[in-house]
């Protein structure tokens, strides 16, 4: 599928110049028919009947795990369905068996939830690293590797800042976490949908994904990476319908893994329509939509960083995606409501959930940064107007 195909399914983009990926992504139309259809033709809840809307539903909600597993190399008995990466992220901070005298360590660039839920584990006695990223928002390996040891449970860090844009080696550092007997987990918020992220290729024994980004899903769906070899490891943190297979006055017995961890009814139209938004992926080819997004993002660094007030955050050797800037001293948040009332631009700006990162760069008491984000449906002539209407911007300092 070429760009303007794309564009043609998503009707917003008709009047709107959206460089806000990194945060959602609007739903392309076969995506929506695909729940649409749940809903006119079998809703009815999933595992819970024996009629055929039922097995249907059943089958379908099915079907979406395998194409999700597919999509990042991984099998549908690892994919534990969740309404956002957070979610996602906080079944492991608080289903795995952390001891006093534990170690997490976790570098300062990560967005909030990827963050607080390791903070929170002080209260239960762990040591929780925070290891500092470069100027550019790069997280060496080698500091890594200075802050774990034999008490490291376990190593985590985001593919992709949402903050820079910078692309982390997600690869080496999961090398180095093993090499000390730790678990590893991959936040990939920003990389799936994006790249091809393979979970068994870097290492990961646990990732994290959501469904509304990069993969051009619905927002409310979000899924866990569970490896088959870590998942005795790990306990559910809610229980209820679905989760066991026998209950008596004395106790309970749960059901296997991915059940087990998805207590009560599932978004069950919001996670058939992943399943189609994967289908709707692979039709584009994730190869040209990483080559697309490799280009767009050099457009975007040159075209923003070469106007005069204007400053750039991030290696701009290592990022992907995704641009943080600001203009002339002032406030972001101006920045970004003059983009879309004047152009129909747009674009995010504060902390970006990450207030750590944005202290890294000095950045949090003058309000954070404009953040523009771009994918496979964003053009050139987009990143033009952008930089024009900047340079307009710029030219009112």
């Amino acid at each position: 599928m070429r760009t303007e195909d794309v564009r043609r399914d998503i009707p917003l983009l008709r009047d709107h110049v959206y460089l806000d990926a990194a945060s959602t992504t609007p739903t392309p139309l076969p995506v929506v028919r695909a729940m649409t259809e749940y809903f006119e033709e079998y809703n009815a809840n999933t595992g819970r009947g024996a009629y055929s809307l039922v097995l249907r539903a059943t089958r379908k909600l099915q079907e979406a795990r395998e194409k999700v597993a597919g999509f990042i190399n991984a099998s549908s008995d690892e994919i534990v369905f969740t309404k956002n990466t957070s979610e996602a992220i906080n079944i492991v901070a608080g289903g795995l068996r952390f001891r006093k005298g534990d170690s997490v360590v976790v570098p300062n660039i990560e967005h909030h939830s990827n963050f607080l839920p390791w903070l929170r584990l002080r209260e239960r006695g762990v040591d929780v690293r925070v290891v500092k990223a470069d100027e550019g928002g790069v997280v060496d390996p080698g500091r890594i590797e200075d802050a774990v040891d034999e008490t490291t449970r376990l190593v985590t860090v985001t593919h992709i800042s949402n903050a820079l844009g910078t692309v982390q080696d997600v690869e080496e550092i999961g090398r180095i976490a093993h090499d000390v007997g730790a678990l590893y987990l991959v936040d990939a918020a920003q990389s799936i949908g994006h790249m091809e992220v393979d979970v068994r290729a870097i290492g990961a024994d646990f990732a994290a994904f959501p469904g509304h980004k990069g993969t051009l899903g619905p927002v409310g769906t979000g899924f866990l990476y569970c490896s088959t070899d870590v998942q005795g490891e790990l306990e559910p943190l809610m229980l209820g319908g679905g989760t066991v297979l026998d209950v008596s006055e004395d106790g309970y017995v749960l059901e296997d893994f991915p059940a087990k961890f998805e207590a009560g009814t599932l978004n069950i139209a919001g996670f058939i329509g992943l399943g189609a938004s994967i289908d709707y992926m692979n039709r584009i080819g994730i190869r040209r939509i990483q080559k697309h997004g490799m280009k767009m993002t050099e457009e975007l660094h040159a075209t923003v960083s070469s106007i005069d007030g204007i400053e750039c955050y991030g290696d701009p050797q290592n990022i992907y995606g995704i641009l943080s800037f600001n203009i002339n001293n002032m406030d972001p948040h101006d920045v970004a409501k003059i983009l879309d009332e004047t152009a129909g631009i747009c674009v995010r700006s504060g902390h970006h959930c990450a207030i750590p990162a944005m202290k890294h760069l000095a950045l949090h008491e003058t309000g954070g940064t404009v953040r523009a984000s771009i994918h496979y449906y964003n053009t050139s002539e987009e990143i033009q107007l952008l930089g024009e209407t900047l340079e307009e911007i710029a030219g009112m300092g």
